[in-house]
């Protein structure tokens, strides 16, 4: 069985009629997941209630004070936002609270069975700095997550990967300084949020950013996987990998130039399978519903495939 962990109060994270980053993206992966053909394969789990896990415990090393304070502040006054972007609503703050014990539970569930999980939560979080969130995230999802796994019993490394059109600069900031965390990205460059050039190496060789150009395939892709992904993570020696599984980068996004397909995102999966069966996928952009459900499909159909 390959874990899923998600709730429909993920959908209370409410951006506004015109927003890419929706509930909707959410309604259409689950329904998409629910008529594949091995949806009996799939086990789906509630994240732990906020109630029962305080992830303020592991957002608090993460973020600032005052910028956790904010969210929930906004949130409680009714709603406002962080940017012209990033949209706080007054469910906001306890969803995205929620969205990070998703993440550790995600984590939970990978090092109990060595197998891949999922995490199928918004709001997303790899453009949020440890000051403020950007780039219609929160809280550092995928950082939060790798210092949690790091805690664990026998977990000494952890890697991210991030696929998503645009640049981590979230997730670098926050890891960069920390040598058991390594971080790859493949983004988009010139592209939102700007950073990631491949000048960017990390306090300790621990970050590789690889910008592609729009209009890039699989075919551009593809080596990029397997001459410097692959022999940088293995030098590393990941416990756990982390995917950044943003889903923005296919052809038909509306918000970046690249051109990869659905089942390219299945192509990535099986290169990461070669690596660790150790891997939590989460959300995070993706804006074309029908591609975004059917790359999430992809990944998950490649995990099965490889793992039964």
């Amino acid at each position: 069985m390959l874990p899923i962990v998600y709730s429909d109060r993920f959908l209370e994270h409410l951006t506004g009629p015109y927003h890419p980053e929706k509930p909707e993206r959410l309604t259409v992966i689950k329904t998409a997941l629910e008529q594949a053909s091995w949806a009996e394969q799939l086990q789906w789990l509630p994240p732990t209630p906020v109630t029962e896990r305080d992830p303020l415990a592991w957002i608090t090393p993460i973020h600032t004070a005052d910028y956790i304070h904010k969210v929930q502040s906004l949130a409680e006054a009714g709603g406002s936002y962080l940017d012209p972007d990033t949209v706080v609503s007054p469910h906001s703050y306890q969803v995205a609270l929620l969205a990070v014990n998703a993440w550790l539970d995600g984590a939970d569930q990978v090092l109990t069975h060595q197998s891949p999980a999922f995490v199928l939560a918004r709001p997303p979080g790899h453009h949020a700095v440890q000051e403020t969130g950007m780039g219609f995230c929160l809280f550092s999802n995928v950082a939060i997550a790798a210092h949690y796994a790091l805690s664990q019993p026998g977990i000494e490394r952890v890697a991210i990967l991030d696929w998503d059109v645009h640049h981590g600069n979230g997730t670098q900031a926050i890891v960069e300084s920390h040598a058991q965390i390594a971080y790859c990205s493949l983004h988009q460059s010139p592209c939102y949020p700007g950073t990631g050039t491949a000048g960017e190496t990390g306090l300790h060789g621990n970050v590789l950013n690889l910008p592609m150009q729009a209009g890039s395939t699989l075919t551009d892709y593809e080596p990029k996987f397997r001459d410097q992904i692959m022999p940088f993570f293995q030098k590393f020696k990941p416990d756990l990998l982390l995917v950044s599984a943003g889903y923005d980068a296919n052809a038909a996004d509306p918000l970046a130039g690249v051109n990869l397909t659905p089942q390219d995102y299945g192509v990535f999966t099986q290169y990461c399978l070669q690596l660790t069966s150790n891997i939590l996928f989460g959300l995070e952009g993706g804006y074309d519903l029908p591609a975004l459900a059917q790359s999430v499909v992809a990944t998950l159909q490649a995990c099965l495939q490889a793992h039964g």
